[in-house]
């Protein structure tokens, strides 16, 4: 999508990062992949042997370019995983292929980068336990089936009830709001939620996933919130996690509004946020 090249471009221009402070990651490495992954399905895409069908399921024409692609998606996200436990937040702007399982893609993700980065930072010691924040309007359920039987990671998706996946996973804690479901309805049940979590689970790293696709104007989304609930929603995430003293990742998600110019000031939102409270 175009809003993957328009997004850095922009926060430069409006002074939000400085270009210096953009970094292209390397790709991950197999072994790294294969902490979430089966092998068998990394030598699939290696390889370029998927089946019709699996390649159907996940909604792209498999190519070389879009293997190295994924595996710099995740290799960015494991980098951000390092960056926020130095500078307090990181964000990955084509991160967040939350829809990856195990063994397949589904959803326009291949390799669930959230689930690679969370377990090469438990493997290495950076962190005990992770919250998984995910706000997209697609729920979580590549991530929710990595992680079903892991104490170490808590997850949480806040998605629409009638969206993408129809077959939902379960995450450690789901809430599903109707279409058409509004801003005050949405804010006080993040509100209630989040900062109950942080309490209880007390995490050494927030994953949050960060999808603008909760907009009115979204094609996909199916809710009702204004740009400034999805601010809002934003503020209160990443306002928890400064105050706590919680180092943050953020993958960007999903943004499907007709007007581009809408998807990228509800992303360049997100790091505004980031900025006032971070730096």
């Amino acid at each position: 999508m175009i809003k993957y090249d328009l997004l850095p471009k922009q926060l430069v221009l409006e002074g939000v990062i400085e270009s210096g402070q953009i970094f292209e990651p390397e790709m991950a490495s197999d072994a790294q992949i294969a902490l979430a992954h089966e092998t068998h399905y990394i030598h699939k895409l290696n390889t370029l042997s998927l089946t019709r069908r699996e390649e159907r399921t996940t909604g792209f024409p498999l190519s070389q370019e879009l293997v190295n692609r994924e595996k710099k998606i995740v290799g960015g996200t494991i980098n951000c995983v390092q960056h926020a436990l130095e500078d307090g937040v990181a964000f990955n702007t084509a991160g967040g292929t939350h829809h990856a399982y195990p063994d397949h893609g589904e959803g326009f993700c291949l390799y669930n980068d959230i689930a690679v980065s969370g377990l090469w930072a438990l493997q290495e010691n950076w962190v005990k336990k992770i919250l998984v924040v995910d706000l997209d309007v697609h729920q979580g359920n590549g991530t929710a089936k990595i992680f079903e039987n892991d104490n170490r990671v808590f997850t949480f998706s806040a998605h629409g009830a009638k969206n993408y996946p129809h077959r939902k996973e379960s995450s450690d804690l789901d809430v599903a709001f109707e279409d058409g479901t509004q801003d005050e309805m949405y804010l006080n049940q993040i509100t209630t939620i989040l900062p109950r979590l942080i309490d209880e689970h007390t995490p050494d790293l927030i994953h949050y996933q960060c999808g603008v696709d909760i907009l009115e104007s979204d094609k996909l989304g199916r809710l009702g919130l204004s740009l400034e609930a999805c601010k809002q929603r934003d503020a209160l995430v990443l306002g928890l996690s400064h105050e706590k003293g919680i180092p943050t990742v953020c993958t960007m998600g999903g943004g499907y509004s007709e007007d581009i110019k809408v998807i990228i000031d509800a992303h360049v939102n997100t790091y505004k946020v980031a900025a006032d409270l971070f730096h």
